[in-house]
């Protein structure tokens, strides 16, 4: 970190940029003692003692020191120091004015701040590290009397320091900046920005340090005040996951068997896009394996011409334990951006969707009662679905089985328990009273069916025109907006739904009705089991991308939550209404939730970047035509320093130099061995 070494009020301050050159300074020590060192005679045999008898009288001292004398020598040397330890501290004086009475600096954290780049030096960096550095000179360009305040423009905006004289505060707010693996938008910071300026008097202006690949350049536009784009960072090609999608399958008959004629089994399959956004081809490996596995499940080498989208399908077949186990899909060899070059999934639940389905009442010595009326219905048309493995057994047994798959489609007929296990539920045919919010009334006889709602994912593609019911009971649900099949007397089916499970509530006993005869029964199961097999597929009820909130649907039992990040950190979550929420996920990867309860457990949630806009790392206009936005590079920029190390390393050399030709130098009259004690003649010089 630069060090201020003087500040006049309204001058230019003197700073050091490398501070740690000073201990060079501790190299006078050693030089001044060797100077107050007395030399260590030696006996020599000579005629006469009368020229010795300096010598003589420094031979008789019993101290090792002796008194320091200001010499030439010494002066030149310590100044050859003391240079030679500014100039390896780097002193500087302030370059560039950077004008501003109040100055808001943006930084831009978004994923692609984190490729690789090159500083000025030549040495590799990062392109956050060029705009952290960037966003460090403008500060030290500001003028007396200037504050400014530090804004981080991730997914949203950070207000990162306050506005402030204090460039040591101002310098560790900056430093505290890293990149994202988000989606960027500057438009939320830039208005964060125009908030805290808006109110304050004086010049005002906004500068924005970015790398140009903007999500949203819109962003940029209509800003009120005085505003400054600097882009870092080179025009580089990339390449980039920009989608995944994990899904189960059937390998086809006799496909990995040689003989033929296997029957046809259960796979993953993992759909991939790869783009290139270079000039380039590239050839690329892609490779999938298991989260903490070193083992490759799937392997394609590939093509990829320049700006093509090109889909990878990768597969492999799955043991039980495999099962909710991450996946993870990387390009190699790796480019200059290598958030994009990875992509994280999940290994599906299984093909085959679970399915319970529970009667109210037992039969004899506590066995599961026959599969008779409504319940019998419901059982063969649930069985009907091959991709199905369909359960039979009383509510007990539901409700007190541990290992029950969280992800079952639960069907109980006759009865509502407060909390079941599970995960989407269908309800047939329930006693009066309060069933998830909605009010089971009386009976009406033979009711007439007037209207269902088309709309809805379970009545789609069917129909309920001449259907007749013996008898159902009257539903009075939360809202209108839940009523699901209407009767000329009322409400006879309404949706249950939570945060956490799709739940349906048919207020009648299939068996007391001609539906199941009809094909719409049928359907209407298959659009539940559908919707079910969905959410068991994803787990997630919003979106799994970086930047954005992470819901995940647990069981409405479950308590002492706790969740994890793709390094192993704590992250808060909060837990509503069976939905855990975890405010943001920063990072991309592997994100984890335990909880605790009667259906305790966990749950491994992947979170992508998966954007076009932030791996193309391709140049794109930042403003148009008759815009007020002002666009540079930080190449083009001046030093917001005048370095003065060159200029200090000279003079030491000099002073070196002139120490040498003083000791060298011909001196008339001065023997060269002080030893040396031969006669000369009167007048004659001292022999050399």
């Amino acid at each position: 970190m630069a060090a201020p070494l003087a500040q006049a009020s309204g001058g230019s301050a003197l700073t050091l940029l490398a501070p740690g050159g000073l201990w060079l300074l501790a190299l006078l020590g050693p030089l001044v003692l060797l100077y107050i060192l007395k030399i260590k005679r030696r006996r020599r045999r000579v005629p006469s003692t009368w020229l010795w008898a300096a010598a003589q009288r420094d031979l008789l001292a019993r101290a090792p020191f002796r008194r320091l004398i200001a010499q030439l020598p010494l002066l030149l040397q310590v100044l050859a120091i003391a240079l030679l330890a500014l100039a390896l501290a780097r002193p500087a004086s302030r370059g560039r004015a950077f004008t501003g009475d109040h100055v808001a600096i943006i930084v831009d954290a978004s994923a692609s701040m984190s490729a690789a780049a090159r500083a000025p030096s030549g040495e590799a960096t990062t392109r956050i590290e060029l705009g952290k550095q960037l966003a460090r000179d403008l500060l030290s360009g500001l003028t007396p009397g200037s504050d400014a305040l530090i804004l981080e423009a991730g997914r949203d905006a950070r207000l990162v320091a306050a506005l402030d004289r204090d460039l040591v505060r101002l310098r560790a707010a900056v430093d505290s900046i890293a990149a994202r693996d988000v989606e960027g938008d500057l438009g939320a910071a830039i208005a964060l920005g125009v908030d805290r300026l808006r109110q304050l008097g004086g010049s005002r202006r906004i500068v924005v340090i970015t790398d140009g690949n903007l999500a949203r350049p819109a962003a940029l536009r209509g800003v009120s005040l005085p505003l400054e784009v600097i882009t870092v960072g080179d025009p580089v090609d990339n390449a980039a996951i920009v989608r995944v999608d994990v899904r189960s399958g059937t390998a086809p008959a006799g496909a990995a068997d040689a003989g033929g004629g296997a029957p046809a089994r259960e796979e993953v399959q993992a759909f991939l896009v790869v783009a290139n956004f270079g000039a380039q081809p590239r050839d690329v490996y892609v490779t999938m394996r298991q989260d903490n596995a070193s083992d490759v499940l799937g392997s394609r080498r590939v093509l990829v011409k320049p700006g093509e989208r090109l889909p990878v399908v990768l597969t492999f077949r799955p043991s039980p334990g495999d099962r909710r186990k991450g996946l993870l899909f990387e390009l190699s060899p790796r480019d200059v951006m290598p958030v994009d070059d990875v992509a994280y999934g999940r290994v599906p639940a299984g093909d085959r969707l679970p399915v319970f389905l529970a009667s109210a009442g037992e039969g004899q010595g506590g066995e599961p009662p026959p599969a008779a009326g409504g319940a019998g219905w419901l059982e063969r048309a649930l069985a009907s679905d091959p991709m199905t493995s369909v359960t039979s057994g009383a509510l007990a047994d539901l409700l007190g089985a541990p290992g029950l798959d969280p992800d079952t489609f639960v069907v109980i007929d006759g009865a509502c328990p407060p909390d079941p296990p599970g995960g989407d539920l269908l309800l047939v045919n329930p006693p009066p009273g309060r069933c998830f919010g909605t009010l089971v009334g009386p009976t009406i006889e033979r009711p007439t069916l007037t209207s269902w709602d088309t709309a809805d994912p379970r009545l789609r593609f069917l129909t309920l025109d001449g259907v007749h019911l013996r008898a159902a009971s009257s539903l009075r649900p939360e809202a209108a907006t839940r009523e699901l099949i209407r009767a000329q007397e009322g409400t006879i089916a309404a949706d249950i739904s939570t945060t956490s499970r799709t739940g349906t509530l048919l207020g009648f006993d299939v068996g007391e009705t001609d539906w199941p005869l009809k094909a719409s029964f049928v359907l209407f199961v298959r659009n539940l089991l559908e919707q079910a097999r969905a959410h068991r597929a994803h787990g997630i009820t919003g979106p799994a991308r970086t930047g954005e909130p992470l819901r995940v649907s647990v069981p409405g039992t479950a308590r002492d939550l706790e969740a994890s990040g793709p390094a192993g950190e704590r992250l808060d979550v909060a837990l509503r209404a069976g939905v855990a929420v975890i405010a943001e996920a920063p990072r991309a990867g592997f994100y984890r939730l335990a909880w605790q309860g009667p259906q305790a457990g966990s749950v491994l949630v992947p979170a992508n970047l998966t954007s076009v806009a932030e791996s193309d790392l391709t140049p794109r206009p930042l403003s148009a035509e008759g815009d007020a936005v002002e666009v540079s590079s930080a190449a083009g920029q001046a030093d917001a320093h005048t370095e003065w190390t060159w200029l200090l390393a000279l003079a030491a050399l000099a002073f070196v130099l002139f120490d040498v030709w003083y000791f060298t130098r011909a001196r008339p009259g001065v023997p060269t061995h002080l030893g040396q004690s031969a006669a000369r003649a009167p007048g004659a010089p001292l022999a050399r």
